[in-house]
């Protein structure tokens, strides 16, 4: 499986299809196998949990609310490998008005890049990460 982001200084150490590597645990769903949290992670102060609320290829608002509450400046959202996930206009106005400045939509490799960056700046940050299309 080849290895589509990587950064040894984390929390997210490792990203390849439908699997992360997160301060040492893995998180993946390949071939129906599950460890961890899977491939649909929510990360906010470097830990882990499941995306659980995120179906089909479309987000809607109820798919993202669960970072409504957690004091954060910054959510990034990981499209998918090729990016296949879509944002609607409702979504993106709903982010906002729950008072998230800034929002970032990037293939899933690239999301993971930044929200390390992010993280290491010591900004208030969040990752919604689909891990596979």
């Amino acid at each position: 499986m080849e290895t589509l982001f990587k950064d040894p200084g984390g929390p997210i150490e490792e990203f390849s299809w439908g699997k992360y590597v997160i301060r040492g645990e893995v998180h993946e769903k390949n071939n129906g196998k599950k460890q961890g949290k899977g491939k649909d992670i929510y990360l906010v102060d470097g830990k882990a949990k499941i995306w659980k609320e995120r179906e089909g290829h479309t987000l809607e608002p109820r798919m993202v609310s669960r970072v409504f509450d957690k004091d954060i400046n910054t959510l990034i959202i990981g499209l998918g490998v090729y990016g296949r996930i879509n944002c609607t206009e409702e979504t993106k106005k709903e982010i906002r008005k729950n008072g998230i400045d800034e929002l970032i939509l990037l293939k899933t490799p690239e999301a993971c890049k930044i929200y390390n960056e992010y993280y290491h700046q010591g900004k208030k940050v969040a990752l919604l990460a689909h891990g596979t299309c």
